[in-house]
């Protein structure tokens, strides 16, 4: 059972899927919804910081190197293209801005992308991160009802 945790923990953590492939995974895989909800919560917040202050420095450093610039140079765009497409369509409710960005659960809008695009933009470390945090339990809140009526679904067709 542990070992089930530690793989929806670390596939929550995934960039680009986070906890929109770890709840289904997890309840797939016959785990309660609730323990894994928050897990998977745990495992999508626990780079949030790491991004905030480091991912920026990080890929600007990587831009010009002969292996990873092209993709480093790709993050830091997506990052600052999200940020400025944010910024610009929320005016003074950013962080309301934010909060659904990462809470809507479609690809490429988690808790990565929204934290970097905060970072990018000099927000409110504090602010930022109870805005990714609230998108996060928006987020995992409609993957859990999704998954719970797919199992469902998929159960009463057998």
């Amino acid at each position: 059972m542990f070992k089930k945790y530690l793989i929806v923990f670390f596939v929550s953590m995934v960039p680009l899927i986070e906890l929109r492939a770890g709840v289904p995974f997890g309840t797939g895989m016959g785990l309660p919804w609730h323990t894994t909800l928050i897990v998977c919560m745990i495992g999508n917040m626990l780079p949030v910081p790491f991004i905030f202050f480091f991912a920026r420095k990080v890929l600007e450093w990587g831009c010009n190197k002969k292996y990873i610039g092209r993709f480093f140079t790709w993050c830091l765009e997506k990052g600052r293209h999200g940020g400025e497409k944010l910024q610009a369509k929320a005016g003074r409710g950013i962080y309301i801005a934010l909060l659904l960005f990462v809470g809507i659960p479609l690809p490429g809008t988690g808790a990565w992308t929204g934290t970097l695009a905060a970072s990018m933009l000099d927000l409110d470390f504090k602010k930022s991160v109870i805005a990714v945090m609230s998108g996060v339990l928006l987020a995992g809140t409609i993957m859990t009802v999704v998954s719970l009526l797919a199992k469902t679904g998929i159960l009463s067709l057998m």
